[in-house]
């Protein structure tokens, strides 16, 4: 045993004396994706600790000093600065520490812990008719912790300000593990009572007082001099003019000083109506010019962005998921707020006829739809995801991306900032609060080259010196962190610095507070995550990451979006479980370790990352919702081939995928199989193959009901498209072939059936990728005959294999002239139908349950778009994952995590309204759930079935 690995096994023992049963995780497994936030940075914690009370805290942070082990706080990680990595103990606060413990609706404030998500608190605080104000981008996954630790800001921060102002008081831990409470007078012991923990806080004051009072002028002339100066510590506001307000100037130290376990925070009036203008420009110094006159009006949101964004946000979901904004290259978004409608439009109008005619706009208009300004908003919101993977291929970084100047400035920075890019060859994506003079940028560094890192570095200390001589600040609301710590020198003179670290050092003597942030600070180009690392030989050909498999995994650049459900359908798992290492960024972190082979020895035999892929359902969400596209399914599909190379497989993968195979057998003595997997030498195979016997097998079809159903899909007249008949519905529900081609037919798009193909998904997502490659090759072959009519596919999976796996794994001409062709049933009726093509009468409201393969993948085709257009008033979309995800949820080890999945959207819903579900392992948990109660889901084709009535019978 190492002598590291003693020293760790003595802390963990230790902190398991003081506080037993607190949660305690080591080992690559554990620790390798608290390695990572959303910044250029990699740091490996020994120990990642999830506390569920302060005291918990308190004794971490005890256990941590006797061994002089450096803590680090973290929240929801989504720092870009590299402000939650460290190489002590991580403090995850996000897990447990996550409740809302008071709202006071008549004092306008609420007590939540340091874990609570920001739309949690804005969720409960909506009831009363409140808000809490500051609102970053990541609103739907940062922690309330979090933002007290950077003092965020987010996009009405003209109304709205910091979040220090927003802050009434903070419970914290000290460095030596005495709880306190800073308020907007100064600080006290959390418990009266205890003399010595009294004793220990007056001192602290005491001592802070005292710096202040020595440094009286220095603080009065280099801090609090723009609204967005966040950089270094806010010793201002201890300033006797300030009442010593502890609380705020807490706020912003990004854990260096006290651990934050609390607070209380002050609420705003929810507004009583608002309005969008989008403004169009040629460039964002033309939108920046603009932005003193817009401020004249009190908006209470200026967001700028440039072309990039948008143009990434329609490659990966669609044309059609940015509409609302004008002609133009760069754009800002104006929000006006008030109480009452008719005057906020009013004045929204007539800013914009005063912005007209300043002539600097390509053009500009109000957006009234509550739904574009949601799905404009989101644009904006995933602004760092989308400019870190660009529509090229392209890759961007965080590192000079928060520098803040008063808003008059702006415009002349921002042209000053451009041609500084210039002179080092470099690009960047711009686009953050340009009414308050913050502009978030990425930058096409190279940190993964020496070279790249000198170039990197170069350009780090000449733009704070630029931002330093426009009046501004390094930091506007991300904090110092990793990157901008060592450049605080630039922006403060000497005697500041040393004030700063005198202020830490009041609070942790021994440095062991989130070492080497804002005082003592590490280099900005140490610890950087990126390295040049050797291609891995792998079976798909991922043709849109330069480096292969390891350029595919590096797309997650940590912002956590898979960690949020503010819309979307990612990450079920996540979502069911709360746990890191289920998200999508833990597993891209983990598969990121591996690559790197440092922590993560084994490569691709590593039982860590086998286990951390394990809850994943292979749903493909990720790859749409991600704001880089991370595909999580198609790089287990890949881990899994590569694991089990030339090794014995789980028994379901062999059970379950190999499916098509067996269930072709079974449909030529469907009945007898039936009966002999309902009795109990059925339980007794399921068990064999790893199957559940918590589920009912489904029944397979024979083969004579296969035929008969065929002959009534065949079309009458020349066919327009060939009807793909998949394994699933071949083997399980025929009568949807039956149907789709009834309907299709009557939709004026006549269908030849093609049976006997197969996509080979349950071979992909098993990761037998050598079977699933000769069974898409020989399916290509048959389809790519000459034939350029659509092929329509009833099952969404399915047709999602066709349409993406086939041509990635395949990566032939052929295989793309198919996935060309490929439509699922809702966008063959889409975009084939006849328009004077009526379907019979529908129920005016539905359950629907779209397939996450179908979500993903087929954009802008929704079967909740199809459903309201061609008449059903009511469409209530479960959003979200079924659970079963094809062999996820049958797998025995799987049953719970599915039902959990389920329980999040889906069940809830199933209350005696017809529900549509077109994949069969959608309709397959539907059936579970629904038990004894007379709920079947409906294809949308045995809906639409001209032969059939109301309830989906063939009549």
């Amino acid at each position: 045993m190492t002598t590291a690995t003693r020293d760790l096994a003595g802390l963990t023992d230790r902190i398991a004396e003081i506080a037993p049963g607190l949660r305690v995780e080591t080992g690559p497994g554990a620790t390798g994706p608290y390695a990572y936030d959303a910044s250029n940075y990699r740091v490996p914690p020994r120990a990642v600790v999830f506390p569920r009370t302060a005291d918990d805290v308190v004794a971490v942070l005890r256990a941590c000093r006797e061994a002089g082990v450096p803590v680090t706080a973290r929240g929801g990680g989504t720092s870009m600065a590299g402000n939650a990595v460290g190489l002590g103990v991580v403090l995850d606060f996000s897990r447990y520490m996550n409740r809302i413990l008071d709202i006071d609706e008549e004092a306008r404030t609420a007590r939540v812990e340091a874990g609570v998500v920001l739309d949690a608190l804005r969720s409960a605080t909506a009831l009363h008719g409140l808000d809490f104000g500051p609102d970053p981008s990541s609103h739907s996954r940062c922690t309330l912790g979090g933002m007290i630790g950077n003092d965020a800001c987010g996009n009405r921060s003209v109304r709205d300000g910091r979040t220090s102002g927003h802050v009434e008081a903070l419970e914290i831990v000290t460095a030596d593990g005495v709880r306190a409470v800073a308020d907007r007078s100064g600080l006290r012991a959390a418990e009266p009572g205890d003399a010595e923990a009294v004793r220990r806080v007056a001192r602290l004051e005491a001592d802070l007082r005292r710096l202040v009072e020595e440094h009286l002028a220095l603080i009065r002339t280099e801090l609090g001099r723009i609204p967005r100066q966040v950089s270094g510590f806010q010793l201002h506001h201890l300033l006797p003019e300030n009442g010593f307000d502890m609380a705020r100037a807490l706020v912003g130290t990004e854990g260096t000083c006290a651990v934050v376990t609390a607070a209380t925070v002050r609420l705003v009036a929810t507004a009583q109506a608002s309005t969008l203008l989008t403004l169009g420009y040629e460039d964002v110094v033309e939108a920046a010019e603009d932005v003193p006159e817009i401020l004249r009006w009190s908006p209470s949101a200026v967001e700028g962005m440039d072309e990039a964004i948008v143009a990434t946000m329609r490659a990966r979901r669609g044309a059609d998921s940015v509409t609302g904004l004008p002609e133009g290259r760069a754009w800002l978004y104006v929000e006006l707020e008030g109480d009452d409608q008719a005057a906020v439009n009013a004045r929204a109008a007539e800013l914009l006829d005063v912005l007209k005619a300043q002539g600097r706009m390509t053009g500009g208009r109000v957006v009234e739809s509550p739904a574009e300004r949601r799905s404009l908003w989101r644009v904006r919101e995933d602004g760092a995801g989308l400019a870190a993977r660009l529509v090229d291929g392209g890759e961007s970084w965080p590192g000079w991306e928060d520098a803040a100047v008063a808003p008059e400035n702006l415009a002349a920075y921002l042209r000053d900032f451009r041609k500084l890019l210039a002179s080092h060859q470099l690009t960047g994506v711009l686009y953050g609060h340009f009414g308050a003079g913050c502009v978030h940028v990425r930058i096409d560094f190279d940190p993964a080259t020496e070279t790249g890192r000198t170039v990197m570095r170069r350009f780090l200390t000449e733009a704070a010196a630029l931002v330093v001589e426009h009046g501004g600040t390094l930091s506007g609301e991300h904090g110092d962190g990793r990157a901008r710590s060592e450049l605080l020198q630039v922006m403060y003179s000497h005697r500041m610095i040393a004030a700063f670290a005198a202020f830490k050092k009041v609070f942790d003597p021994e440095g062991l507070l989130n070492p080497g942030v804002i005082v003592d600070p590490a280099p900005l180009d140490a610890d950087l995550a990126l390295r040049e690392l050797p291609l891995l030989e792998t079976s798909f050909g991922f043709p849109h990451d330069e480096d292969g498999f390891a350029g595919a995994v590096r797309r997650c650049v940590g912002v956590g979006r898979c960690r949020s459900d503010a819309g979307g359908v990612m990450c079920p798992s996540y979502r069911a479980t709360g746990e890191e290492n289920d998200s999508t960024r833990g597993r891209a972190r983990m598969l990121q370790e591996m690559i790197r082979g440092e922590t993560v020895t084994d490569g691709w035999r590593s039982t860590e990352v086998r286990d951390a892929l394990d809850l994943c359902l292979s749903c493909k969400a990720c790859s749409s919702d991600c704001p880089v596209g991370v595909d999580m399914a198609t790089y287990k599909a890949e881990f899994l081939h590569q694991h089990y190379k030339g090794r014995l497989r789980p028994r379901s993968h062999y059970s379950l995928g190999w499916l098509p195979r067996t269930s072709a057998l079974a449909g030529y003595a469907a009945r007898p199989v039936n009966a002999l997997l309902r009795g109990p030498l059925g339980k007794l195979l399921a068990r064999v193959g790893g199957v559940t016997t918590k589920r009912r097998i489904p029944a397979f079809a024979s083969r004579r009901a296969l035929r008969k159903t065929l002959r009534t899909a065949k079309a009458a007249e020349p066919a327009k498209a060939v009807l793909f008949v998949d394994s699933f519905t071949r083997a399980f529900r025929p009568e949807i072939a039956g149907a789709a081609g009834r309907v299709l037919a009557d939709a004026g798009v006549p269908c030849t059936p093609q049976d006997g193909l197969c996509c080979g998904l349950t071979w992909v997502s098993t990761g037998q990728l050598n079977v699933a490659r000769k069974i898409m090759a020989r399916t290509v072959d048959a389809l790519d005959n000459g034939d350029d009519r659509p092929i329509i596919v009833a099952e969404p999976s399915c047709a999602a294999a066709l349409k993406r796996d086939v041509p990635e794994l395949l990566g032939t001409e052929a295989a793309r002239r198919v996935a060309d062709r490929v439509h699922t049933f809702t966008g063959a009726l889409a975009d084939l139908a006849d328009e004077n093509w009526s379907p019979p009468p529908l129920p005016e409201n539905v359950v629907l349950q779209t397939h996450c393969h179908e979500y993903a993948t087929f954009k802008g085709r929704r079967p909740a778009d199809l459903l309201r257009r061609l008449g059903v008033r009511d469409v209530d979309e479960a959003e979200g994952c079924c659970g079963l995800a094809g062999n996820f949820g049958f797998e025995a080890q799987h049953y719970d995590t599915s039902i959990a999945v389920a329980d999040l959207a889906l069940k809830p819903r199933l209350d005696g309204r017809p529900v549509i579900a077109d994949g069969f392992s959608c309709a397959t948990q539907i059936d579970h759930l629904a038990g004894d109660r007379d709920i079947r889901a409906l294809h949308l084709a045995e809906l639409l079935d001209p032969a059939a009535d109301q309830s989906g019978e063939t009549t």
